[in-house]
């Protein structure tokens, strides 16, 4: 009786470690590289409930979910041999599971590899101010070559975006400088734009007055009008030339 229960006891549990090793379970982002005895199978299993043979049967998850991998910081000489350190950061995903695991050891190290070595190898193409100005153009192309790069190996590289991009502190000062020396560039235009359209309407002001010349003795019964509601103690009265023209003349004669 023992025997028999000790025997039941063992298949049962034989049993249960067989459906446990051989039921597998994968979720809607995941699937299943079967290797049996060795071999691939043609296609990955899942997503859902399968079956393994144990022993013969090997699994290897996958995960399809778009991953995060922050390229480390690089130092880069720009084309036009300034020093920087930028910081990026990628973002692709696994179209082909097969590939990942069979062509490549470990895709998320050789994603990072060639993401730093293409960061650098770009970013030296350029002068600085295209870093700091066109990222965009500058992300494009590292997306395109390093998801040419990694498109044998199943991986899919949709985004790469140069997060912070540092560079010395002599040339931080320079770049002040510079842009100081710009503002004050773009008020002198300004001001000298203003001087000469000052200058323009005075002269059309002198047109006008030279073919009216009531028009100054107007203008000077205003300026008088002015300057008396002036609290100044002292008042200078502007004496055009013209009213003491007779004057001089008849000076002159005697």
């Amino acid at each position: 009786m023992n025997a028999a229960f000790i025997v039941a006891a063992a298949i049962i549990f034989l049993v249960v470690l067989f459906l446990f090793s051989a039921i597998k379970v994968a979720r809607e982002y995941e699937r299943g590289v079967i290797f049996r005895l060795g071999r691939l199978l043609p296609e990955p299993k899942g997503p859902g409930l399968f079956v393994l043979i144990p022993v013969i049967d090997r699994m290897v998850k996958v995960d399809l979910r778009t991953l995060t991998l922050t390229i480390p910081p690089q130092e880069v000489i720009t084309k036009d041999n300034v020093p920087v350190r930028v910081t990026a950061v990628s973002y692709f995903r696994i179209v082909d599971p097969k590939a990942a695991i069979v062509q490549i050891e470990n895709f998320m190290v050789a994603t990072s590899q060639i993401a730093q070595t293409t960061l650098r190898s770009v970013l030296g193409q350029h002068v600085l101010d295209e870093l700091l100005s066109g990222r965009e153009k500058i992300n494009g192309i590292l997306q395109g070559i390093i998801d040419g790069q990694t498109a044998p190996w199943g991986i899919k590289v949709s985004i790469v975006e140069v997060k912070d991009v540092e560079i010395p502190s002599n040339m931080q000062r320079a770049m002040a400088r510079q842009a100081e020396a710009e503002r004050e560039r773009r008020a002198k235009i300004i001001n000298a734009e203003g001087e000469f359209q000052a200058a323009e309407r005075l002269k059309d002001a002198a047109l006008v007055i030279e073919d009216h010349p009531i028009g100054l003795q107007l203008r000077y019964l205003q300026t008088l009008v002015e300057l008396g509601s002036s609290q100044s103690t002292t008042i200078v009265f502007p004496a055009p030339i013209d009213l003491l023209t007779p004057f001089l003349e008849r000076l002159k004669s005697s």
